[in-house]
């Protein structure tokens, strides 16, 4: 068995992944089958492991990974890593050299690395320092091009931004245009991913004041079309802006002298249109630009050319025949799409949501896992199995899957408040108050997180920090009823009744549940207000898929009523009998 210790040079010179790929290689050597587990993600970190790919750049990905990848990346390496190092006889110390001079793919790894291997025999020993040899000949603009290619086609936003950058310096528009604007949109592409859009969108004026050529400009209009529908900053949308760049490139694409090119550029040109349409709550109008899109690309492309390309256009119209209200034809489409283009995570996605929306959950969760292989690790993949497996009445399962996305996504708020719930469901009241702890740390005012905490904080006898609890989680979110309700059950155990009702009468008033009812229908007990707590009871128990025992308590406690409002009638009626015997008697 090979140790892997040693030491790795990290120096972002040397790529995405410097050094850690190389220890991710030796280990999988060592480990073909437990590589054989990670194959996706290993393959995606250390290529060269995949002896059947061809170069990432010759792919031409028709979408691009998101920048968030490289974090579902750095999960599934490290589960590998740990996989491995549970495995070692005896410490090993692997060394990483220039790590404060590392690509950010490498520092997010390490760092990933760091955090969970402290208590395994895998010693992690990071350095800034140790020998790194310079480059001494200049890259030609083919080779910095060709790395510009192949980390945006892998998602290495990053290193994509510092290579474009270093190929603009390297040619000028005058002496190499076909290289400049390689480099230029490559950058713009770079910066888009990682949520710095308005500097793209300078990148793309600059080109059109630089050149009138009109497949540079055509392409420009099309991309600065594209950041104001998607990724400038939400309040800097525009989309007139998005339409008129749109119709631009649409008008350049109708001047290209290569029919089949002219067909091909307009066509996926008229979808941003499309998307616009659907947005705008025209998607009928979408539909019509969608369909037609595919009818000119089947007159121009050959039977299984380009087979990517077309599930794009399916899967956009997916979309719309669901905005339409006809799930059946989008799962239709999504069909075709998976078949045409099997191995898109995003499809999975969608379709295990209409699913999921049938009531097909089987296979909503085989999907989700499908998703999860190729992502790799998504977490809204893990987090959406998560929630079908608790309504399947398998908790652990959704423990599981849920402690995943937090791994990978610290900051998943629905995650980390669907955990905490669970563990709430199962008394881990110390699990459930860490992790509620842990969330609003990360977003104090979150008010399912607060009424959680209340609820644990009643748990524990302590109520009046829960019913302070409480009221911060109202004052966030008014329409939170679970919230109403606990702090009814609060007020009602501190001895405040008539607090209580009310609470709860805002519950009721939000909610049709039956635990709403029940429990006002208990507090109106208390106040002898007979009547109406019966017609609580009896509405809760019109409720349909009632709990077996909670509809056992509803029968027991309107029978309890209506006994104590018939001993209530008969007393009344005593009274009313000895009042009148006293007034028969003689002054």
């Amino acid at each position: 068995m090979t140790t892997a210790g040693g030491s790795y040079d990290c120096h972002r010179d040397h790529g995405p992944y410097a050094g850690i790929a190389d220890l991710l290689s030796t280990i999988a050597v060592d480990r073909p089958r437990l590589a054989a587990r990670h194959r996706v993600e290993l393959h995606a970190i250390a290529p060269r492991l995949d002896r059947t790919a061809r170069p990432a750049a010759e792919e031409e990905p028709i979408r691009f990974h998101p920048a968030r990848r490289t974090a579902w990346l750095a999960y599934g390496a490290t589960e590998f890593v740990l996989a491995w190092a549970g495995r070692l006889r005896q410490p090993v110390t692997v060394r990483f050299d220039h790590v404060g001079n590392a690509d950010e793919t490498t520092r997010e790894l390490l760092d990933a690395l760091a955090r969970r291997t402290a208590s395994t025999p895998l010693r992690l020993d990071l350095r800034d320092d140790g020998p790194h040899p310079t480059a001494t000949v200049t890259p030609t603009p083919e080779a910095v091009r060709r790395m510009l290619g192949d980390s945006l086609a892998r998602g290495f936003y990053h290193h994509a931004a510092r290579t474009g950058r270093r190929g603009r310096a390297l040619v000028t528009p005058d002496d190499d245009l076909r290289h400049w604007w390689a480099f230029t949109t490559g950058l713009a592409t770079a910066l888009a991913a990682l949520d710095r859009a308005t500097e793209a969108l300078d990148l793309y004026h600059e080109a059109r004041t630089i050149t009138d050529d009109p497949k540079i400009t055509m392409s420009a209009a099309y991309a600065t079309a594209m950041l104001h529908a998607r990724h400038l900053p939400a309040a800097e949308q525009d989309p007139a802006q998005a339409r008129h760049w749109l119709e631009e490139a649409i008008r350049l694409a109708a001047g290209l002298p290569d029919q089949r090119q002219r067909t091909l550029s307009t066509v996926f040109y008229e979808q941003g249109l499309a998307l616009l349409d659907s947005r705008a709550g025209q998607p009928d109008r979408a539909l019509r630009l969608i369909d037609a899109g595919l009818a000119r690309l089947g007159a121009v492309l050959a039977p299984g050319e380009r087979r990517q390309d077309l599930a794009r256009l399916r899967h956009n119209r997916a979309q719309v025949h669901l905005a339409l209200g006809d799930p059946a034809r989008a799962l239709a489409d999504l069909d075709t799409v998976i078949a045409d283009d099997p191995d898109n995570c995003e499809y999975y996605v969608d379709r295990a949501a209409l699913y999921r929306a049938a009531g097909r959950s089987r296979a909503a969760i085989r999907d989700y896992g499908t998703a999860i292989r190729l992502g790799p690790h998504l977490p809204e993949a893990y987090y959406n199995r998560a929630v079908l497996e608790q309504d399947r009445g398998r908790p652990a399962r959704a423990r599981d899957d849920l402690g995943r996305v937090l791994v990978i996504d610290p900051g998943h708020l629905d995650a980390r408040i669907a955990l905490v719930n669970l563990e709430v469901e199962r008394g881990a009241l110390d699990a459930a108050e860490a992790g509620a702890q842990a969330g609003l740390a990360l977003a104090p005012q979150e008010p399912a997180l607060l009424c959680t905490l209340g609820l644990i904080r009643s748990e524990r006898g302590d109520l009046a920090a829960a019913d302070d609890l409480l009221s911060r989680a109202l004052a966030g979110d008014p329409d939170l009823v679970e919230a109403w309700t606990n702090r009814a059950a609060v007020r009602f155990e501190r001895g405040d009744v008539a607090a209580a009702v009310a609470d709860l009468d805002r519950a009721v008033a939000r909610s049709a549940a039956p635990v709403p009812r029940y429990n006002r229908g208990t507090a109106l007990m208390r106040l002898g207000r007979w009547a109406e707590a019966a017609r609580d009871f009896t509405d809760a128990l019109a409720q349909p898929d009632l709990d077996r025992a909670l509809r056992r308590d509803l029968r027991r406690e309107l029978a309890r009523c209506r006994r104590a409002s018939a001993s209530a009638v008969g007393r009344a009626g005593d009274a009313a009998a000895a009042d009148e015997r006293r007034s028969d008697r003689p002054a």
